[in-house]
């Protein structure tokens, strides 16, 4: 079957909803008192109403702007940067922001709402998961290039996130989800992702970056990049050790990392999926029952079930009480035909 039969976008993006919605409730808590809420970890049910959090909302409004940049033409840091500001800055001001968002992500906005420059806005020293959590309509778009893909995924984070783990998890994420959507092997992931890594490891994309890294203390651009890439290394090899004696019963955050942070957002959602890469409701329930971010574990496992197994992935009965259907569902469409 090929992605556009499959709607690999449209899984993506129901998927991580659905995980936002289920780990909404839980994070914070510990697991004990996961379990005490919800009652085992395999029956949790999808809350009613299935709301979500700023996770899924930051997705759409990037969704959103990288509609209006590829608008306007072929994808580039010119045409990105705009619209994104504009929808980040339209969320910030939304009397819907009030689900728990992150300070990094309210901090930036604000001063992106003042006018500074980018670079300026930035912040330099997070590397929290705001930036990945949200980056999954950068792997779901058909037609870019490799550079253009690495390129917009690091630059949307830049927006908030400028710490160099932030940068690179970005990238990695929204490259895992696009290796999915065309059919990757879930067996194989983190060693291509790995791989991706590595290769990129000094590659400073001074097109969409421009001179971001001068902002630190690093004394060239490949060494600032270099930093973050090194972080989501160690992070990845985290996952593979805990794939070699999976524990599927015990919480996934004592192997991978509790996830407020970039690489460990990734790493324990990529956990959570490879342990049940068929069984996509097992997934997002794992990832929703963590002692860390659950909302974002679970958010970044739902967009990697999603775009491996399709929109037939989601039950139809939580499928249609998901908070944002309709704009998730128009996105989804237009990136699946």
């Amino acid at each position: 079957m090929n992605r556009a039969a499959k709607q690999t976008a449209t899984g993506a993006l129901i998927g991580l909803a659905l995980g936002d919605a289920l780990g909404f409730p839980t994070e914070f808590n510990d697991v004990p008192a996961i379990l005490a809420k919800c009652g085992p970890w395999r029956e949790m049910a999808l809350p009613k109403p299935a709301t979500v959090t700023d996770d899924t909302q930051m997705t759409l409004a990037l969704g959103r702007g990288i509609r209006a940049a590829m608008a306007r033409g072929l994808l580039d840091p010119g045409r990105l940067e705009g619209p994104v500001r504009e929808e980040f800055i339209a969320w910030y001001h939304s009397p819907e922001n009030n689900r728990a968002p992150g300070r990094t992500c309210l901090v930036a906005c604000a001063q992106l709402d003042q006018g500074l420059p980018w670079r300026q806005a930035s912040r330099i020293g997070s590397k929290g998961c705001g930036a990945n959590m949200r980056v999954a309509p950068i792997g779901l778009v058909p037609g870019l290039s490799e550079e253009q893909r690495a390129g917009a995924a690091q630059l949307q984070s830049a927006l908030t996130h400028g710490h160099p783990t932030a940068l690179a998890a970005s990238d990695l994420t929204a490259r895992a989800v696009h290796l999915l959507a065309q059919g990757a092997d879930p067996a194989g992931l983190v060693g291509r992702l790995r791989s991706y890594a590595y290769e990129n490891r000094t590659r400073y994309h001074e097109r969409w970056l421009g001179d971001l890294w001068t902002r630190s203390q690093d004394p060239s651009p490949g060494h600032f990049i270099a930093r973050g890439w090194d972080d989501c290394l160690d992070a990845l090899d985290r996952v593979l050790k805990a794939l070699r004696d999976p524990s599927p019963e015990t919480d996934p955050c004592l192997a991978t990392g509790d996830g407020w942070i970039a690489e460990e957002a990734l790493a324990t959602a990529l956990h959570c999926f490879l342990l049940f890469p068929d069984e996509p409701l097992t997934a997002l329930r794992r990832a929703a029952c963590t002692q860390g971010d659950s909302d974002s574990i679970a958010c970044l496992a739902g967009a990697f079930a999603g775009a491996h197994l399709g929109a037939a992935a989601w039950p139809k009965e939580w499928a249609e009480r998901i908070e944002y259907r309709s704009e998730l569902l128009t996105l989804g469409a237009l990136w699946d035909a």
